[in-house]
């Protein structure tokens, strides 16, 4: 099977199984074979954005996926990934999110950018983040695989579109310079039970390093970041498993607090 038939394959199974909540078996086989090529996988998730695009949705941003040191070592990559938002995918605080539109959804906290500036030169640094963003917000990532029992490699998640679904924004805005980003604790409960605990350094050592990654990243692909986009920077502590009733209250110090509740 050539590159280009293996790419309008996956990209269609994975659509379908996200339009019927329906599982499929790892795709990389039929895209890389023993071979684990990025490049394909992102001209996967290109054509289903392409695709989006098409249907009439509309981008807003990117989020980023793998900063956990852990689980690069357990999909034996050395970088994060990413995936794009669309704003169909965006929840209010507290709204009820249909569990019945997904497969086996999961939700991290995170530190929100919302980009008031460009980012389009080859090499960032921090400096260029901070002077780009208008402010931050705090957020919860809704996750869902559409591959069978979540059992990815950075192949197959990457062709899902780094697995996204859903987020939700917190309702405070919050320049850079009052928010320690390094420090701030995340603490995200289910009822009474701390479901998940973590900090700013969670998120590869410091949020801005996912950043400086993406935007780099987004440079090289061809789609810069824009005035405007919103980046989810990447999950502060552990993912939890998400089912149809509960709520999850995440609170991040400086960001202050937002809800996911699914219906």
């Amino acid at each position: 099977m050539s590159n280009s038939t293996a790419i309008e394959s996956v990209a269609l199974a994975l659509r379908q199984a996200e339009q019927t909540q329906t599982a499929i078996a790892p795709v990389r086989a039929t895209l890389c074979g023993e071979q684990a090529d990025l490049d394909v996988a992102y001209a996967v998730q290109q054509r289903n954005t392409q695709f989006a695009l098409t249907a009439g949705r509309r981008i807003v941003g990117c989020k980023i996926g793998l900063t956990s040191k852990v689980v690069q070592s357990q999909l034996g990559v050395d970088q994060p990934d990413f995936g794009m938002l669309f704003a169909d995918m965006a929840y209010g605080d507290a709204e009820a999110i249909p569990t019945s539109q997904m497969i086996q959804p999961k939700v991290e906290a995170e530190i929100a950018l919302v980009l008031q500036h460009d980012l389009d030169k080859e090499k960032h640094h921090y400096a260029d983040i901070i002077n780009a963003t208008a402010y931050a917000l705090a957020a919860i990532e809704v996750v869902d695989s559409r591959i069978e029992n979540w059992k990815i490699s950075i192949v197959d998640t990457v062709a899902d579109n780094a697995s996204s679904a859903a987020f939700v924004l917190g309702s405070r805005p919050v320049k850079l310079e009052n928010l320690d980003l390094l420090n701030c604790k995340m603490q995200m409960t289910r009822g009474t039970e701390v479901v998940s605990e973590g900090q700013g350094r969670a998120c590869l050592g410091n949020p801005l390093n996912a950043a400086v990654w993406l935007a780099d990243e987004m440079v090289r692909r061809g789609r810069p970041l824009q005035a405007g986009d919103l980046i989810l920077t990447g999950a502060l502590g552990p993912m939890v498993v998400a089912k149809a009733g509960d709520r999850f209250d995440v609170k991040i110090e400086g960001l202050g607090e937002l809800s996911a509740v699914f219906a």
